[in-house]
């Protein structure tokens, strides 16, 4: 429940009908009602400006702004990429200009993110994760590229480390072999997803320490995980921005690389060793050579027979 959404809980008994249903229409329409002034609310809902100020005093509210803010926080909490792009579109610009305007979030996510993490903070969670036993880093849907990457990066640099892929049941079946010593990573902006939030509550029953990736305090990841970091995803495309939580990612790597550089080293050196032949070398493959051969002989099945 967001903050907004408490306030208008504990004031029923305040509010009479007319306020009550006022209140929850601009709260079920916060994608259309967030960016409004309280002139432009009154306009579309038909009331006069005095009525909508009397109504958020109502919720204990001394100024607009401030119930203009949680509306704000509240129509994020709720968000989807459908009402991201429905946002997005109502804005008056052009494709370039909304080009731009992403890449401008893009800029303003890290620099907020600069901001806010503590470098130290950083360290303790490195430390955090070389204690562990195992990892497992729970992400849904867009996130589950973020999950990927952080398993597999962990893992190159010598931690028991696993992004689960599959079914709900396949998760569950995962956390349930988690115990005290090991470590849950979830990672879920917004309204959080159902699956990553009860990964986060199934460890905690478990007594499995957990970490959070989000985009705001209030998000269930914030609420239920242990630690968490904060990483805006705010952006106009419909999937959001992942440019930030990337970021928070590789500053977790570097922290954990460099509190274990000999074992960094040795397991990085063994792997570029190790995959060496996997990088492309037209020199010792032969295989354009090869493949312009095979394309200048190649006949489409039937064309010989249709050409005698």
């Amino acid at each position: 429940m967001t903050a907004l959404e408490q306030r208008l809980a504990q004031a029923q008994t305040e509010l009479n009908a007319s306020r009550r249903q006022l209140l929850q229409a601009i709260l079920d329409n916060a994608d259309d009602n967030h960016f409004l002034s309280s002139r432009s609310l009154a306009k579309r809902y038909q009331v006069d400006k005095a009525t909508i100020v009397r109504s958020i005093q109502a919720l204990g509210y001394k100024r607009y702004a401030e119930f203009a803010t949680d509306l704000r926080a509240h129509f994020i909490s709720r968000i989807t990429p459908y009402t991201l792009m429905k946002s997005a579109a109502r804005e008056k610009r052009t494709v370039a200009g909304h080009v731009e305007h992403s890449l401008e979030m893009d800029l303003h996510n890290l620099q907020s993110l600069r901001s806010t993490l503590d470098t130290n903070d950083v360290i303790q969670m490195a430390k955090r994760l070389g204690r562990a036993r195992r990892i497992l880093v729970v992400g849904v849907d867009f996130a589950a590229g973020l999950s990927y990457l952080m398993a597999y990066a962990l893992v190159s640099l010598g931690y028991n480390a696993e992004a689960p892929v599959g079914s709900s049941g396949n998760l569950h079946q995962k956390i349930s072999l988690l115990g005290a010593k090991d470590l849950l990573i979830a990672i879920s902006f917004g309204r959080c997803l159902q699956a990553t939030v009860d990964a986060v509550l199934h460890a905690r029953q478990n007594e499995v320490p957990t970490f959070g990736i989000t985009d705001s305090e209030k998000t269930p990841i914030a609420r239920f995980c242990d630690f968490f970091w904060v990483a805006s995803i705010a952006n106009p495309s419909f999937h959001g921005s992942y440019v930030a939580p990337f970021a928070a990612m590789d500053a977790l790597f570097v922290a954990c690389a460099h509190l274990q550089p000999k074992r960094s080293l040795a397991l990085l050196r063994r792997k570029d060793q190790d995959s060496r032949s996997r990088w492309y070398s037209p020199d010792t493959s032969g295989t354009s050579n090869r493949r312009n051969a095979k394309e200048d002989d190649y006949v489409l099945p039937g064309l010989d027979e249709r050409n005698s």
